[in-house]
Parts: structure tokens; C-alpha cells; sequence
């Protein structure tokens, strides 16, 4: 699979001394469920990763693809009643940016639940020519 698209997700989010399994692996669990079925599986990847330094907001995930604006996102709510619809929420707006030739995500367009949980947006790195 070569993925140009990726969803990053922070599995040390949420993370206590109780608990294996953190916030974020249980998100990164539900989007792997999901993805096999998904119409972009050949195009989004999704990759886990150690910690994006916003412990504060957890649980997080990161838009990135080359040549367009990241995002991140957090305080996603991974709860039983609602991992589902988070899991739909981040993928829905993974086609989104997907589809958007610079990654621009207008904020009436995002699913409601991440309209207002962007942490950073940040500027593409320019593309070598």
C-alpha cells in the first residue's frame, strides 16, 4: 500500500498506571476496524505514534500528507457511547482532506464533532521542485 494521506494517532494519549490500553489505542483500534472496510483504505494510512506533546488535550490525531497544511486534533471523546462516532467523525473528515488539493478544511464543512477541536493547523512543507 502506498498511502500519500495518513491519520496519525497518539497511543500514549489518555494513558493511566490502571489501565494497558490508552485513550488512543482504543481509537486507533476502532479506526483499524473501520478502515478495512473503508472507500480511502488504499489511499489513508493509519499509523500510531508515541506521543504529539498535547497530553493536556488528549486523546489526539494528526491529518498530514506532503504539500498540504497538517492538523491536529484533540480532546476526541473515546468512550464506549462514543468511539463509534468518533471513529466516523475522524475518517469522514480524513476524505475531506483526502479530497482537498491543498488540505484546506473549512470549519462548516468538518464533522461537528471536530469543528471545534483543532489544536493546530499547520503550513505545508514546501515541495521540493
Amino acid at each position: 500500500m502506498n498511502c500519500s494521506h495518513a491519520i496519525f494517532v497518539c497511543t500514549t494519549c489518555g494513558k493511566n498506571q490502571q489501565n494497558d490500553q490508552s485513550d488512543g489505542d482504543r481509537l486507533f483500534a476502532q479506526l483499524q476496524i473501520r478502515h478495512k472496510t473503508w472507500l480511502l483504505q488504499q489511499s489513508v494510512s493509519i499509523q500510531p505514534v508515541k506521543c504529539m506533546g498535547v497530553c493536556e488535550q488528549d486523546c489526539a490525531i494528526a491529518l498530514v500528507s506532503p504539500g498540504k497544511r497538517t492538523y491536529l486534533f484533540g480532546n476526541l471523546p473515546t468512550d464506549k457511547a462514543r468511539i463509534d462516532s468518533t471513529a466516523t467523525a475522524v475518517l469522514d473528515c480524513a476524505s475531506q482532506y483526502q479530497a482537498k488539493s491543498d488540505g484546506a478544511l473549512a470549519y462548516c464543512d468538518r464533522p461537528e464533532l471536530l469543528k471545534t477541536r483543532v489544536l493546530a493547523r499547520i503550513p505545508p512543507v514546501p515541495l521540493a521542485n
